[in-house]
């Protein structure tokens, strides 16, 4: 481990379990999902209610935020280098290192695509059957970690996956109650579709983040997390700005401004905040996952899922039948386990550490299962 630019220890990526020393980021980044999953499908909803009908540009606000980025790279850099000349040390190099670049810009454009389906998905259906689909995400991170990152299963993360897939599968009953008005049945079945694509693709996304930096060179920083993200975010923006410039988008926004229900300056106002607060909900994902797992980050989607479905239901009015109730209680139930799980676990970790204690077996098991962590001087 070594110390980042803002004096707070840097994680061992692609560890099972929390450190207590990591909490205090990992408390940091949760608070910019938790913002991010509530307000982000609550203001693209708005977008589409009261005439907002362009899903490039839906796209496009997931990622159009990047700039925001470069106020605090620029004041981490400055910090580093003051720091560098206080402590007349040969300085790190700050940038990120060319592997990391490269896996930042594919899962960008695999990123962008995933905006645009889930944008095209939450147009047909309520922000609250959106979150819980998209709270299957934890069974496709379960399933991708075990396969990219090695990642233990448990009895516990079973029970979650098999109760949350059962809970989603729920949602897709008795579609003409949960379908907005002016929404075909075929419609409706796209949408839930697509948001379940939309699911899975980032159930694969976040262990190939946590893959990306576990097999970084160089020790990792909130300066590194930040930089990835930004090169992450321009190549997802990318891919929308090229799907708004074929769908002719950007000619009809002034159009659709103009027509816009809530008044032209509240859908510019709209469409800016929301790029804002999901370029740092994206950015609290990156750092829960650098900072604790991909899996972790899944269990925290879930968990907020009550949260989203609760404000639909009163910023929107939007109905909350007896199947979404029942597919809600199995989310709980499921990210309830996946915590009990996790406590038994940490305090059987505890109860070794206080003995010394470590079987021949838990050593081979832990060595073949965590994924190498280089430091700076090995060769990769």
């Amino acid at each position: 481990m070594s110390t980042s630019p803002l004096d707070i220890e840097t994680p061992d990526i692609g560890t099972t379990h929390i450190e207590t020393k990591n909490w205090l980021m990992i408390i940091i980044n949760c608070a910019f999902v938790a913002i991010g999953q509530v307000a982000g499908p609550l203001l693209m909803r708005l977008y589409y209610l009261h005439g907002g009908n362009r899903k490039w540009l839906a796209s496009f606000t997931q990622s159009g935020g990047f700039p925001v980025l470069v106020f605090p790279i620029i004041f981490l850099f400055i910090q580093s280098k003051l720091s560098t000349r206080k402590n007349d040390e040969i300085p790190l190099s700050f940038w990120l290192e060319p592997k990391l670049f490269l896996s930042s810009a594919v899962i960008g454009i695999l990123s962008g695509v995933g905006y645009f389906m889930y944008s095209l998905g939450l147009s047909y259906i309520p922000v609250s059957t959106s979150s819980l689909l998209y709270a299957t995400q934890l069974c496709f991170i379960a399933f991708f970690s075990r396969l990219i990152v090695k990642q233990k299963f448990t009895a516990y993360i079973i029970n979650a996956i098999v109760v949350m897939t059962l809970g989603s599968a729920l949602l897709g009953i008795n579609t003409d109650v949960d379908r907005p008005v002016g929404v075909s049945k075929a419609q409706y079945l796209l949408g839930f579709l697509l948001t379940l694509g939309t699911a899975m693709l980032a159930g694969l996304l976040m262990p190939l983040v946590q893959l990306a930096f576990s097999k970084a060179i160089r020790n990792i920083n909130y300066a590194s997390l930040l930089q990835f993200q930004f090169i992450s975010s321009l190549f997802a923006t990318t891919v929308c700005v090229i799907g708004m410039l074929v769908n002719k988008d950007f000619q009809a926004i002034p159009r659709e401004a103009n027509e816009f229900e809530l008044g032209k300056a509240k859908y510019y106002i709209i469409i800016v905040v929301r790029a804002v607060i999901c370029q740092f909900s994206v950015v609290g994902t990156i750092g829960v996952i650098v900072y604790a797992s991909a899996l972790f980050n899944g269990i925290l989607a879930s968990a907020l899922v009550p949260v989203t479905g609760v404000a639909a239901v009163i910023f929107y009015h939007e109905s909350f039948t007896g199947l979404k109730g029942t597919a809600l209680v199995l989310c709980l139930w499921g990210f309830c386990s996946y915590f009990y799980g996790e406590y038994k676990m940490m305090k059987k970790m505890m109860k070794n550490k206080v003995t010394n204690i470590e079987s021949p077996e838990e050593t081979i098991d832990k060595v073949e299962h965590e994924p190498r962590r280089l430091d700076n001087h090995e060769e990769p």
